[in-house]
C-alpha cells in the first residue's frame, strides 16, 4: 500500500513538472513568434502568440493556486453533504440546486461524482445528499466551501410571487485512505437501517437496505443508500465516519497551530459563507474574501474557481490576502 501512495505522488510530480516545462516551452515559442511577427510586420502571427501568452499565463495562475493545496488530506477525495435548512420545501428546492451545482462544478473539474445517499423533499428538492467526488485534489479545492450559503429570490413556490430567503448548509471532509489508521469503537456508535428514498425502482422501497451510523460522543451521522446491498452500504458508511472523524482531528490541528487558523476553520451551521441574489438584483457573493459575480446561473451552473481560489489563498494567508497577492 505504501508502494502504491509513493508511485501516486511521483506519478503527480511527473505529471506537475511535465506541464510546467510545456508551459515553459510555449512562453518561449510565443516570445519568438511575436519577435518574427514585428519583424515581418505580420499582425495576425503577434495577435495568436499574444493569445497564447495569455492561456499560458491562465494556467500558469491555476497551478500555482494548486501550490497551495499542501496539506495533509488535500489531494484525497472527498465527500460532500449539503442539509437543507428551516423553511420546507422553498429551502429543499435550494439543496437541491447547489447540489447540482456541485456535481456540475465536479465535471467542468474532470472528477468523478456518485451519489451515496439523498433524502427527497416532501413536494421538491431534497432533504439531504451526500457526494462522492473523486480526483487529485477534489478535498483541497472543495473544503473551503463547507458553510452556509443563503438564497434570495423569488419563490416558484409562492401564489404571491414572494421574495423568499432560504438557507443550506454544506460539509466538506476527505476520504480517507488505508494510510491513515482511524479506531472507532462499534460500542460508541448506533447502527440503524431503513428503506432508501431515492430513485432505484420497487427494490429500495421494500428492503432495509439503507444504513445510518451515529457517533455517540461527537453526534456525527453518516447514512448511505447507494447499493441494493445492506452490507456495501454499511461499510461505505463506516468509511464515511472514519473520514468525518478524520476531518474533525484535522480541524482540531489547525486550530491548534494558531489563533488566527481558528477563526478561519469556523465551519459550523452558523457561519455563512456565500449568498446567491436572483432576485430583485443578480450577484453572488463571497462573504469571506468579497469576490463577486453578477452571472448567478453561470455560478449555479459550476463555475466556482474564482470562489474557491480566493477561499484557499484566504484560508492559507490569512483574511488579507487575495488571489491576485500570490502571483
Amino acid at each position: 500500500m505504501e508502494g502504491q501512495k509513493l508511485m501516486r505522488e511521483r506519478q503527480q510530480l511527473e505529471e506537475s513538472i511535465g506541464a510546467i516545462k510545456g508551459l515553459e516551452q510555449t512562453l518561449a515559442d510565443s516570445v519568438d513568434l511575436i519577435a518574427m511577427g514585428e519583424e515581418e510586420g505580420d499582425t495576425e502571427i503577434v495577435a495568436e502568440a499574444e493569445k497564447a501568452i495569455r492561456a499560458v499565463r491562465s494556467d500558469a495562475q491555476k497551478r500555482q493556486i494548486e501550490t497551495l493545496l499542501s496539506g495533509e488530506a488535500d489531494s484525497n477525495d472527498t465527500y460532500l453533504e449539503v442539509h437543507s435548512g428551516a423553511g420546507g420545501t422553498e429551502s429543499q428546492d435550494w439543496a437541491a440546486m447547489l447540489e447540482r451545482m456541485y456535481m456540475r462544478w465536479a465535471e467542468r473539474a474532470s472528477f468523478k461524482v456518485e451519489v451515496l445517499e439523498e433524502h427527497s423533499g416532501e413536494e421538491a428538492g431534497i432533504k439531504s445528499a451526500t457526494l462522492l467526488i473523486k480526483g487529485h485534489n477534489a478535498y483541497g479545492w472543495a473544503k473551503t466551501e463547507s458553510g452556509v450559503h443563503r438564497l434570495v429570490r423569488i419563490s416558484p413556490y409562492d401564489s404571491q410571487a414572494r421574495r423568499h430567503t432560504s438557507f443550506a448548509s454544506v460539509w466538506v471532509y476527505p476520504v480517507v485512505d488505508d494510510t491513515i489508521d482511524i479506531q472507532v469503537n462499534e460500542s460508541d456508535c448506533r447502527i440503524d437501517t431503513y428503506r432508501s428514498s431515492g430513485a432505484g425502482g420497487q427494490h429500495v422501497n421494500t428492503t432495509d437496505s439503507a444504513v445510518r451510523i451515529t457517533h455517540m460522543p461527537t453526534g456525527i451521522v453518516v447514512a448511505c443508500q447507494q447499493e441494493r446491498s445492506q452490507h456495501k452500504n454499511r461499510a461505505t458508511a463506516w468509511n464515511m465516519l472514519k473520514a468525518r472523524l478524520y476531518e474533525a482531528e484535522l480541524e482540531k490541528r489547525e486550530e491548534a497551530a494558531s489563533a488566527e487558523a481558528a477563526s478561519k476553520s469556523d465551519i459550523g451551521w452558523g457561519h455563512q459563507i456565500r449568498s446567491y441574489v436572483l432576485q430583485p438584483y443578480q450577484l453572488v457573493k463571497d462573504l469571506r474574501t468579497g469576490i463577486e459575480s453578477t452571472s448567478p446561473q453561470e455560478v449555479l451552473d459550476g463555475s466556482l474557481d474564482e470562489f474557491m481560489e480566493a477561499a484557499l489563498a484566504h484560508r492559507v494567508h490569512g483574511g488579507e490576502t487575495s488571489v491576485e497577492d500570490i502571483d
